[in-house]
């Protein structure tokens, strides 16, 4: 080949590169400015759900909002994964290059994103007082936002900063999913009892049973941390644990936390032989050998290919997993959702500490807040009331799959069986006061599930560790609590400056309401917690809830007096 037509060749393959990449600069500045044409208003979104329909539901609503109220708004998606979104989240607000929404609460310790929300994010308390415009026309027109959540967003209040900062989208909540074609073959059963006996009875019909090939069948596809300590921990083996705040619910708020279970153990006022803490263990004992063998062991994603295989009748998961669970029957077999299980009133070894049903909290979630650094804060919360609107709520959950957030909006049939019990009993056995109790209790705990040790072992060397070591951490607790003091002065700082420079009460009610709440309230209970560890043949010889003789017929005379007018005597 001759060097003329080399060198022709070498110019035209550059021809053809240049022209291309000039194509490519054109079709890429084209489609932006489609995209975002000059004018453009765009919403960076920040977020760790990573499922498609998520992406989907808000590119979905975002073409709504733009073709009804504002059709130069865009939205931009960034989804990260759960792993690094705290992190992500912290460097972007940070280093001012936040997005103008960006979703809270994953990844950090909630301090952390306390103190990331009070300096990166914009208050919202003007806002949910306010109607939302887009409910005109529905029985919520008028109505203020806050009272048009199914928890009168009481999840978008941060009450540590005694402020509104966030807008939640979707409630979520946990059932236990059957194959009702598995559960009809192995059993003749169309539904699975919901009483505790029967349910165990089914269980074991079902571990019972052989496939064609001589293999077993798994009752319950279960995983440790995913679904028995989330799950089967929290909405079943814990309702037996309510009636422990009577015995050790010193400053009478109606709860029990790691610190007051703490104090009730070292006052001897609870133990593990406490009626409350036996039946959860014996329950635990008598389901555990239904999940699969080594469950304790097992991923979350390890469980779920168990039940999709159809080798496992239930699964104990939420509504983050119905849409990818109903797919995975269609056509292969019937997916059904129950309540979990749970002794009556009547049960022979239950009864007289099983009270009802574990209380369904209705909050909402999926919150988002505002950036400061948003250059549009008043398209971003339109965009947000577009969300929270009756309408717009709904449609996002349907494509999500999830439960709406708002009052009145309708949800998936499927997902009736999540409706919450808003009259019910809370658990209360978090033994967790620190580090060394943690591992201790979770060593112990985990043998127990698998049967390697018996009720009294657990017990005994339970009590060993949890009395020495859970002083250590509860000291260290205390020390933790005094530290974060200065924390709490640097923001009642802020606001007493706001209250001083800004007048009018509310900044001052929210100032004395965290000096109550944050330090006088806290360093009372912390008192009173220690006076029962030290004296407890003193301060802890009744429970909070007991009252003597004298106080009983106190309280009668002054009932009486009441109704008769009188003055009832000296109290």
């Amino acid at each position: 080949m001759s060097g003329a037509k080399r060198d022709w060749h070498v110019v035209f393959s550059l021809l053809v590169v240049a022209g291309i990449f000039a194509w490519s600069i054109v079709s890429i500045a084209t489609r932006r400015i489609e995209q975002s044409p000059p004018g453009a208003i765009i919403l960076h979104i920040g977020h760790w759900q990573l499922e498609p329909a998520v992406r989907e539901a808000f590119d979905e609503l975002a073409r709504d909002y733009q073709r009804e109220v504002n059709p130069n708004v865009r939205i931009v998606q960034a989804a990260i994964p759960d792993p690094m979104y705290g992190q992500w989240a912290a460097t972007q607000m940070m280093g001012g290059t936040a997005p103008d929404l960006i979703e809270l609460w994953k990844g950090l310790t909630r301090p952390m994103w306390v103190a990331l929300i009070n300096r990166h994010c914009i208050p919202l308390g003007g806002e949910i007082g306010r109607p939302n415009p887009y409910n005109r026309g529905t029985d919520l027109e008028g109505v203020p936002l806050k009272l048009t959540y199914r928890d009168s967003m009481r999840s978008g209040y941060v009450e540590e900063l005694q402020q509104y900062y966030n807008i939640p989208l979707s409630s979520f909540n946990s059932r236990v999913f059957y194959n009702k074609t598995l559960l009809q073959k192995l059993t003749g059963l169309q539904t699975p009892p919901a009483e505790w006996r029967a349910f165990l009875e089914v269980c074991r019909k079902i571990a019972q049973a052989r496939d064609e090939q001589g293999r077993a069948y798994t009752p319950i596809a279960a995983s440790g941390s995913a679904h028995f300590t989330l799950i089967w921990e929290k909405y079943l083996f814990d309702v037996p644990t309510y009636g422990a705040f009577r015995q050790a619910d010193f400053n009478r708020d109606g709860y029990l936390p790691n610190d007051e279970i703490f104090a009730g153990f070292k006052s001897g006022r609870l133990s593990l032989e406490s009626p409350y803490y036996r039946a959860k263990l014996e329950m635990v004992r008598e389901l555990g050998p239904f999940f699969q063998t080594g469950y304790t062991g097992l991923s979350r994603d390890e469980a779920v290919f168990l039940f999709a295989q159809q080798r496992a009748v239930f699964i104990a998961t939420g509504t983050w997993d119905a849409r990818s669970l109903q797919e995975q029957a269609a056509g292969k077999y019937e997916l059904g959702v129950m309540d979990f299980p749970r002794p009556t009133r009547d049960d022979p070894e239950f009864g007289g500490v099983v009270e009802g049903p574990l209380y369904d909290y209705p909050a909402v979630s999926i919150n988002f807040a505002i950036s400061k650094t948003c250059r549009h804060p008043e398209v971003a919360i339109d965009f947000l009331m577009y969300l929270a609107s009756r309408r717009g709520n709904e449609k996002f959950n349907r494509i999500v799959g999830w439960i709406p957030g708002i009052r009145g909006a309708q949800m998936d049939p499927f997902l009736k069986a999540f409706e919450p019990h808003l009259v019910g009993v809370q658990g209360f056995s978090d033994f967790n006061v620190g580090g060394e109790t943690f591992i201790g209790w979770s060593q112990l705990y985990s043998l127990y599930q698998v049967g390697q040790i018996d009720l009294p072992t657990l017990t005994r060397r339970f009590n060993e560790f949890y009395l020495s070591q859970g002083a250590k951490d509860f000291a260290e607790l205390k020390r933790g609590w005094r530290r974060g003091l200065h924390d709490t002065e640097q923001m009642l700082a802020g606001l007493r400056g706001q209250a001083m420079s800004a007048g009018g009460e509310s900044n001052w009610v929210k100032y004395r309401a965290i000096i109550d709440q944050r330090q006088l309230r806290w360093e009372l209970d912390r008192a009173r917690q220690l006076q029962l560890m030290d004296a407890p043949e003193k301060y802890a010889r009744r429970g909070p809830y007991e009252y003597s003789a004298r106080a009983v017929e106190r309280v009668r005379q002054s009932l009486q007096a009441d109704s008769t007018g009188g003055d009832g005597g000296a109290p």
